[in-house]
């Protein structure tokens, strides 16, 4: 991270032509600089058409400029605003000319993270912002903005009171120990750490669901080769994007596809068929098969309707992780006979045809069902995988102040471990932070906001 006590600039709207580009400005000299631009200083919050002009003099554009005042302004700061025509050749020299007056180019997420600093949002609604900008459903966008309006910090914070109570209640205890206090409040210690963790169990899968939202459910098409899994994808994607051929093994790496089913954002993988190979390439194909299987949120274990056993099915199963989410999926369909029933599978599964469509729809309700976003709630709030992450280590540290706690340990153990949720839920919100974290999380923010 640059220095923030000078003055950054960026385009804030996306670059090529349109009806208006936006060139930001924030710091302290944000309003000398508009002045030099525009031959004076707008009414604070009032649109001012103004003629841009070089250091000549001469005219580079026409537009509106607003002038957003210290501390009330989105980053804190003395913040303007230039709106210009949507040319990149006329967005560049206005660029120039700021820079040329002092301004430096922002970094990506560089107006965020100063609204960060100045106390003007926290970590997860700064977050929010990059979320709503990269929302890929209407789903998402709502469960962003209720992040960005702090629902999302104000059950953390509640998480962080109700630990800092119980934290205050223990070292009384352990303050006051010759006076056998420690014992009597045991019963009541337990009593709020079961209540927290309720409470934790809602706000994590809260979360959850809003991780969901925002990165996409992770969904692996797995199988036996021939089954029709790049037949799938191309159907859920609705385009040709995968090769569909009669040869078994055509699908040699990991294809990736991003569909939107019912509201929610998936990623879609397609994978090399699962079998036994001599082959180098499929061998690896293979391998990276199982690799995203790994990884995945769900599995679509795609089979030929036509000629599989449940011995099969089993097998198949069998080598998915254990625990991963999982949906039989029977494909072809079309090609069963009129008068004859399927092969008998007593595992429950959809059955489809990826070529005529049949069940495509049950297979998107399944999906969304899976995800548990099959109903929008309001309690969904937009989240990543670092705030699973904290959430579970402070969860963690909560169950061991319950197990330490039913031992009868030291209560100086259970006063750290408390500490030490305390600790993790405010990496959250940003209350714990390094500068490496916030490097990180704000480089991948656009350039502009």
């Amino acid at each position: 991270m640059q220095a923030v006590d000078d003055t950054i600039a960026a385009l804030a709207t996306p670059p090529g032509r349109g009806g208006i580009s936006i060139l930001r400005l924030s710091g302290a000299r944000a309003c000398a600089i508009a002045e030099a631009v525009t031959g004076r200083m707008p009414a604070a919050r009032h649109a001012t058409l103004c003629v841009f002009r070089g250091a000549d003099g001469s005219a580079l554009d026409q537009g509106l400029a607003l002038y957003f005042p210290a501390p009330h302004s989105f980053t804190g700061e003395d913040v303007v605003e230039l709106h210009g025509h949507g040319s990149p050749v006329l967005a560049d020299l206005l660029l120039a000319r700021v820079y040329a007056l002092g301004a430096r180019p922002a970094e990506p997420g560089e107006f965020s993270l100063r609204a960060f600093l100045n106390d003007r949002l926290d970590l997860v609604q700064a977050e929010a912002i990059a979320d709503l900008v990269a929302s890929r459903s209407a789903q998402a966008a709502r469960a962003a903005m209720r992040s960005l309006d702090g629902d999302f910090s104000a059950r953390v914070r509640a998480l962080v009171t109700g630990l800092i109570s119980l934290r205050v209640h223990v070292e009384a205890a352990i303050d006051f120990a010759d006076e056998d206090l420690a014992l009597a409040d045991n019963a009541a210690h337990a009593a709020s750490l079961t209540a927290l963790a309720a409470d934790f169990e809602a706000l994590a899968a809260a979360a959850h669901q809003g991780r969901l939202l925002g990165e996409g459910l992770t969904v692996v098409i797995a199988g036996p080769p021939n089954a029709g899994k790049s037949s799938l994808l191309n159907a859920l994607a609705g385009a040709p994007t995968a090769i569909v051929t009669a040869l078994p093994g055509t699908t040699r790496d990991v294809l990736r596809e991003q569909i939107v089913v019912r509201g929610m954002p998936l990623n879609i993988l397609d994978t090399a068929g699962l079998r036994a190979s001599d082959d180098v390439i499929e061998q690896e194909g293979i391998r990276r098969t199982h690799a995203e299987l790994a990884r995945a949120d769900h599995a679509l274990l795609v089979v030929d309707i036509t000629c599989t056993s449940q011995t099969t099915v089993d097998a198949m199963l069998a080598e998915l992780p254990a625990g991963l989410p999982r949906t039989l999926v029977c494909n072809k369909a079309d090609l069963l006979p009129a008068d004859g029933p399927p092969p008998a599978l007593t595992t429950p599964a959809i059955t489809i045809s990826a070529l005529t469509g049949q069940g495509l729809e049950q297979l998107r309700d399944a999906l969304a069902d899976a995800a548990g976003l099959g109903e929008e709630t309001t309690t969904t709030i937009i989240a990543r995988r670092r705030h699973l992450d904290a959430l579970a280590r402070a969860r963690a540290h909560l169950d061991e102040g319950e197990r330490l706690l039913a031992d009868q340990a030291a209560l100086e153990l259970l006063a750290e471990e408390l500490r030490l949720a305390q600790h993790a839920l405010g990496e959250i919100t940003g209350e714990v932070t390094s500068d490496e974290l916030l490097g990180r999380i704000f480089s991948s923010f656009c350039i502009g906001k």
